[in-house]
């Protein structure tokens, strides 16, 4: 069992770090943000009262911020990782952020004696609730087969994807995919109740067939019940699909069916539906269409 410093306890973070002290690792928790440790605290875990208190003496520790800039904020500087971890330290990126910036951390953090992994996760809150995330991996081997007894608390299908950046890279395309996904779905629910259908008997129906998908399954109530609780924010896919478009750039690959989805999220944030549950994209359709609450 390791020690592991866990920075950012938010609506993935908490619920993963809770997985690790119930797995049996000693987890120390630090949030920007105070009030977020309370569940790892009753799981068995501790609240650090600083990034530094947290990283000191870990032999893991593991990030989950929102964004690239996070992950600099609480990597670099006096008060950051890079300058308070031990050498030999494991650190375990979970944010989703850009792959040059998980290059840029790697290289900085073996000039401290730092081992990084680009570790970026699919699931949504109800996957890292139930420690069955996906999870993609860049980075050195080695490091990676270092880090299983801890990737595999917090998920199921646990993947090397190849070197530094190879991890959100595969992230991208991960939710390049759920976008298209959730659109699709969204149009879908609209056709059908507008054609009349009773939906719950067509969305299980659909779920069964071809057209069945894990986004299908796990967002099939909030469409049914119009419940757009944050299990994750159309405000933090709109970043990833800035992720997605700059990186595809890079590359010059093409992804029509993506840039519209990216469009369609960033017009449901610049409505106002940035907190909301990315499935909140049926708002977008019924105000295209004339119909329910748009």
């Amino acid at each position: 069992m390791s020690t592991i410093g866990f920075i950012g306890l938010g609506i993935m973070g908490s619920p993963m770090a809770v997985n690790l002290a119930k797995a049996g690792h000693t987890v120390r928790g630090w949030n920007r943000s105070p009030g977020r440790a309370d569940a790892l605290v009753a799981a068995g875990g501790t609240e650090a009262a600083s990034i530094a208190e947290a990283v000191r003496d870990a032999a893991v520790v593991i990030t989950m911020v929102p964004a690239s800039p996070q992950v600099e904020a609480v990597a670099y500087g006096p008060d950051g990782i890079l300058e308070n971890a031990r050498p030999g330290t494991l650190l375990i990126d979970h944010s989703s952020i850009t792959p040059q910036t998980s290059i840029d951390l790697a290289e900085a953090a073996a000039g401290k004696g730092v081992r990084v992994l680009d570790a970026p996760v699919s699931g949504g809150e109800a996957g890292a609730v139930e420690g069955v995330l996906s999870i993609m991996v860049g980075g050195d081997r080695a490091d990676f087969d270092a880090a299983r007894p801890v990737l595999d608390a917090v998920g199921t299908t646990v993947v090397h994807c190849g070197p530094h950046g190879s991890g959100q890279t595969v992230k991208a395309a991960n939710q390049l995919i759920v976008a298209v996904n959730i659109q699709a779905c969204a149009e879908a629910v609209v056709f059908l109740e507008k054609s009349g259908v009773d939906l719950a008997a067509a969305l299980d129906v659909l779920g069964g067939g071809l057209a069945g998908s894990t986004v299908l399954t796990r967002k099939t109530d909030n469409f049914k019940n119009r419940d757009y609780r944050p299990g994750f924010t159309l405000e933090l896919h709109h970043k990833d699909m800035g992720i997605v478009t700059d990186a595809a750039r890079t590359v010059g690959a093409n992804l029509p069916a993506g840039a519209a989805a990216a469009q369609l999220i960033a017009s449901a944030v610049a409505r106002g539906d940035g907190a909301l549950d990315h499935s909140a994209l049926l708002r977008g359709v019924e105000a295209l269409s004339g119909y329910g609450q748009g």
